[in-house]
């Protein structure tokens, strides 16, 4: 397996890909990990981690698009092809522009590839604003048409990409697998939630607004500030909690939400521990995205749903290739609609109640952990046959 990113850091692909290495690892798999010099081990049966050598002056890789990954890639197709070579492989599975090397890899070694597709590589230039430029776009458009032809599997992680995917090549397998492995590990208790709210200084009674996720300009962090400060004006006791950000996009986030009029209603919780973030759900009164660029669903959506409680989200295909308006109050991307989204929770307290419960109810049923595992378990047959298609898998109830 390749993987271009830190490894592993709480963010949303390489949450992906650790999903992704245990679920494989349950169904019996052995999995060598290729990956960046950078994040955290992880320890797992059947697991084993081989990280590229750090380029000079390299001391880290943000989210998206960047220069410092073309060294880090070129170093890390030096590992791949040290261990495509050395190793015996059934297959090569590559994450997001790792597909490229391993496409080259598997064509070498004689074995089946199967690309694990986060994201459009030519939208990441967009949503990261990386660059205008026609001919870069250009380039990634091709590298993603070279990598989707020449996959013998195609996992998908929202329908989006599958349409993506399909008009790229009509005829390529594709397993859609959302992001959504909800476990018991992601429950969190009444007592750790309580925990949370009195680490921040609040009340058990104080409505709280939660966010979790980075905070990379497509979130739409801006549109949150502005519409909780026009919350602010009619439920003063709200607060506003963040969990993420790196130290540096938390001192700017800091100076925006005084911008926008919020001073002492917002807490910036930093990054959490994954372990923690189902503590920081749990005690919210409200869950926020309001993502205002991309088609890919947030991971966070899925744990959002698991929580039970109420969901605002911008109603962008982002969000609505997964919630509806049973699950979810969806609004448009301005402060006054998605400020009246808030409200609408904050003061509907049976309508918030009665759309948690909806939302549980179809994480319990449709992205279940055991639908997560047939579709993994289905992207490796037909990774393992020459067949052409495979069935689509679109609810928890064809595991019958």
């Amino acid at each position: 397996m390749i993987a271009p990113e830190p490894f592993f850091e709480p963010r949303g692909t390489p949450f992906s890909e650790l999903h992704r290495i245990r679920a494989l690892t349950t169904l019996g798999h052995q999995v060598d990990l290729v990956t960046y010099p950078f994040g955290e081990d992880v320890a797992m049966p059947g697991l084993r981690l081989f990280r590229s050598l750090r380029p000079p002056f390299i001391r880290g890789v943000g989210i998206g698009p960047s220069l410092a990954k073309i060294p880090l890639d070129i170093l890390l197709s030096m590992t791949a092809l040290r261990r495509a070579v050395g190793g015996r492989y059934d297959a090569i599975h590559s994450h997001e522009e790792g597909g490229l090397i391993g496409v080259i890899l598997a064509a070498l070694v004689r074995v089946p590839h199967l690309y694990d597709m986060h994201s459009s590589l030519p939208q990441q230039l967009t949503n990261f604003a990386f660059t205008r430029s026609k001919l870069t776009r250009g380039i990634f458009l091709a590298m993603e048409r070279m990598m989707v032809r020449r996959s013998r599997v195609v996992i998908v992680i929202c329908p989006s990409l599958e349409e993506t995917a399909r008009a790229i090549d009509p005829k390529t397998q594709i397993v859609l697998i959302e992001n959504a492995p909800g476990s018991v590990e992601e429950q969190a208790t009444p007592a750790q939630a309580a925990a949370v709210r009195s680490r921040h200084g609040l009340s058990p009674a104080t409505p709280l607004v939660v966010y979790t996720g980075t905070f990379e300009a497509y979130q739409g962090l801006d549109l949150l500030y502005a519409a909780m400060a026009l919350v602010h004006k009619e439920r003063p006791d709200a607060r506003l909690l963040l969990a993420g950000g790196k130290a540096d996009q938390v001192a700017r986030a800091r100076a925006e939400a005084r911008m926008a009029g919020l001073e002492d209603e917002v807490i910036f919780a930093g990054e959490r521990p994954a372990s923690e973030i189902p503590a920081y759900l749990c005690c919210a009164t409200v869950l926020v995205s309001p993502r205002s660029r991309g088609t890919n669903t947030p991971l966070k959506i899925y744990q959002y749903l698991r929580s039970g409680k109420a969901i605002v989200a911008t109603r962008l295909l982002t969000h609505t290739q997964v919630l509806a308006d049973d699950t979810a109050i969806l609004t448009g991307a301005s402060p006054a609609e998605f400020a009246a989204g808030v409200l609408a929770a904050l003061n509907d307290p049976p309508r918030a109640e009665a759309i948690g419960r909806r939302a549980r109810e179809r994480a319990e049923t449709k992205y279940s952990y055991e639908a997560y595992l047939e579709r993994t378990r289905r992207a490796y047959a037909a990774l393992a046959s020459e067949a052409e298609d495979v069935a689509p898998l679109n609810d928890v109830k064809d595991l019958a």
